[in-house]
C-alpha cells in the first residue's frame, strides 16, 4: 500500500515537471520566433519563473551531455528519466499490492 501511494504522489509531481518543460519549450519558440517578447511583463515573468524551477534539475543533466550545439536534449533526457522512474514505482507498487 505504501509503494501505491508513493507511485501517486511522484506520478503527480513527474506531470508537473513535464508540464513545465513543455511549456519551457513552446515559450522558447514563441520566443526566438519574436511572437512574444521578453520585454512584456508577464512573458519576462513567466520565462523567469520555468526557468528558475527547471535550471536546477536541467544543469546537471546538461553538464553530463555532450556539447550538442544550438541543440539542448537535456529536456528530452529528463522526461525519459522520469518516465524510468515511474514505470519502476509502478511495477513495485503493483508487486507489492500482490
Amino acid at each position: 500500500m505504501l509503494f501505491v501511494t508513493l507511485f501517486e504522489i511522484v506520478g503527480y509531481l513527474i506531470s508537473i515537471v513535464v508540464t513545465l518543460v513543455i511549456v519551457q519549450f513552446v515559450l522558447s519558440l514563441l520566443i526566438s520566433f519574436n511572437v512574444v517578447n521578453t520585454h512584456n511583463a508577464v512573458v519576462a515573468a513567466l520565462w523567469q519563473a520555468v526557468n528558475s524551477l527547471l535550471d536546477p534539475v536541467l544543469r546537471p543533466i546538461r553538464r553530463l551531455m555532450p556539447h550538442t550545439g544550438a541543440l539542448d536534449l537535456s529536456p528530452m533526457v529528463l522526461i525519459i528519466g522520469l518516465t524510468v522512474i515511474q514505470i519502476i514505482l509502478k511495477n513495485l507498487a503493483v508487486a507489492s499490492a500482490m
